[in-house]
């Protein structure tokens, strides 16, 4: 019971993660008059789920997670999500939510928390978002597994949020989006994730639209 209260804590939306101030290309991919009803979003959301989050942030939640406090490892898996991470609103967004998150967990008193920012500020580590997840969650008593799961939830309805504030769906349609998307991040969660696994992405189209809406006069999101 203690651990599946931690989970709903932590991937409660009024968690100050700082997430919603980022659409993670969802609002480059409205301006670019890309179908996000029910339909279209869902598919946009399982395709980032299965390209950009299985590969890249699930492997980094797992090994952030196995890393403990080793400040070493820690930096490599953040060099690794910064160099897989190739469009740059993309990247920044990811390393401002993840130290957003952290800054969280300083005031929380997370054990470790202000260690890794140090590190952050020495120019070690970059403070990406599923690199900081595995870190302060596991800290926070939360199993590798569930991590896993509580981050593609966190993505899937991050991206889905992003979509309803767009006004593109409603916010019951979208609890619908999100419902048929469960099995798909279970899926996606299952495999276990291998010490000598590659951090990897490839969205060009989401790239491209957060690259372009990086430039837009008028935003809502940062990324």
């Amino acid at each position: 019971m203690s651990d599946l209260l931690t989970i709903l804590q932590h991937a409660d939306s009024a968690f100050p993660s700082g997430s919603f101030g980022f659409s993670n290309g969802i609002e480059g991919l409205a301006a670019m008059d890309a179908a996000l009803d029910r339909s279209g979003l869902h598919d946009v959301v399982a395709m980032i789920l299965r390209h950009r989050w299985a590969t890249s942030d699930r492997i980094a939640v797992a090994l952030a997670h196995r890393a403990k406090d080793d400040l070493g490892k820690l930096a490599e898996i953040d060099q690794a999500v910064e160099a897989a991470t190739l469009a740059e609103p993309l990247r920044s967004g990811s390393k401002r939510n993840g130290n957003a998150l952290l800054a969280a967990h300083i005031r929380l008193r997370t054990q470790g928390a202000a260690g890794l920012r140090s590190e952050i500020e020495a120019g070690n580590a970059h403070g990406h978002l599923p690199l900081v997840q595995g870190f302060v969650w596991r800290v926070s008593g939360m199993g590798e597994a569930n991590a896993i799961l509580v981050s593609g939830y966190s993505t899937a309805s991050g991206l889905i949020a992003a979509a309803v504030r767009l006004g593109r769906i409603g916010a019951v349609e979208a609890q619908g989006v999100l419902a048929h998307l469960l099995p798909t991040i279970a899926e996606l969660a299952a495999p276990p994730v291998l010490p000598d696994a590659e951090i990897e992405s490839f969205m060009p189209w989401v790239d491209i639209a957060a690259s372009r809406q990086a430039r837009a006069h008028l935003r809502l999101f940062a990324s």
